[in-house]
């Protein structure tokens, strides 16, 4: 773990509510100059403790506002079986997010399509037929009242 105090973990915590906010406003904000802050910044990117900045896009604008979360559970627990179940979800476009994860489950898929039948489409015809898929168990997304991602 990298060596932070109150100034950096506030600078991160800025970070996260926006990091496109100019350099000059986190700085005033953190109290800061806005060269100390910016070097600050900078030496949590270079450590790693930043590991970059995304755009956090609205599935509903973008006609994917049926999300469920996916407990998927492998027949056989070898690394190829893992490793091929990996690659197969990373090139589906509708899974986002794959967690591997402990309990009776395997792995946790955040999945986004645009409705109902499109996600049974998903389920049966591109989840459901990957080898060594033994049990899969939807998990539909009512509302997100608190969603830190971004």
């Amino acid at each position: 773990m990298a060596d932070t105090d109150h100034i950096d973990q506030h600078i991160l915590r800025e970070l996260a509510r926006d990091a496109r906010q100019p350099n000059t406003a986190l700085a005033r904000t953190v109290g800061l100059s806005p060269s100390a802050c910016l070097r600050r910044v900078q030496d949590m990117e270079r450590a790693g403790l930043i590991r970059g900045y995304r755009v956090v896009l609205d599935p509903q604008q973008l006609g994917r506002g049926f999300i469920a979360f996916v407990a998927v559970g492998l027949s056989e627990h070898s690394k190829a079986a893992q490793s091929a179940f990996e690659r197969a979800v990373t090139a589906m476009a509708e899974v986002v997010e794959c967690h591997n994860i402990t309990g009776t489950f395997e792995y946790l898929l955040r999945v986004e399509v645009a409705d109902l039948s499109a996600y049974k489409r998903f389920h049966t015809d591109r989840l459901g037929t990957l080898a060594h898929v033994s049990r899969i168990h939807t998990h539909v997304v009512l509302g997100s009242p608190k969603d830190a991602r971004g």
